[in-house]
């Protein structure tokens, strides 16, 4: 295997940094596959509802496909909640960094934004701010959001809903994030 021979990066030579940028974009072409395995950890994560995180997931990302999504918005709502495993207090934002190159503005918004959007429907038994949505109200994409949490993510809970599997989803997964849509620099 090459690896380089500086400790420090300012020490890189242009050679060393061409071998590096390779074998990056390599290991890049490969996130599908991370994103899979991702999404089967959260089969067994956070505990207490009626389905599995993965579930939610495969239920939030079927709904969509049903409803006539397009092919990112389905992959957003497969990932959505992506982050939980790893992130729990940001899980949105951090599925939506994992998202930014590869789709959209609007859907990485929307599944920025979701967590709060999502108050709406529990906060107030929490004590929480059940209305923390409405700073955005009037941004362009708000109703967008509204309608993805309204419409797929707050209804994802229900054992008795037949959801596609995971590998129903991985042509899309591999489709989507096998090259990044904006030019990426490592």
């Amino acid at each position: 295997m090459q690896t380089v021979t500086f400790r420090r990066m300012a020490d890189g030579t242009a050679e060393e940094y061409r071998m590096l940028d390779g074998l990056e974009r390599h290991y890049a072409a490969a996130l599908p596959g991370r994103l899979l395995a991702a999404l089967r950890r959260l089969d067994g994560s956070l505990e207490g509802y009626l389905v599995t995180r993965l579930t939610h997931s495969l239920q939030t990302a079927t709904r969509a496909e049903r409803d006539g999504a397009d092919e990112e918005m389905i992959a957003a709502a497969l990932l959505h909640d992506v982050g939980d495993d790893l992130a729990p207090w940001n899980h949105a934002a951090f599925a939506a960094e994992i998202l930014r190159p590869y789709i959209r503005p609007q859907i990485t918004w929307i599944v920025e934004q979701h967590g709060k959007f999502q108050n709406y429907y529990y906060a107030h038994h929490t004590g929480g701010n059940q209305h923390a949505r409405e700073e955005f109200r009037g941004h362009e994409w708000f109703d967008s959001c509204a309608a993805f949490c309204e419409n797929w993510d707050q209804s994802s809970f229900d054992p008795d809903y037949r959801t596609e599997p995971l590998e129903h989803f991985e042509p899309l997964l591999n489709q989507i994030f096998s090259k990044p849509k904006k030019n990426v620099l490592f």
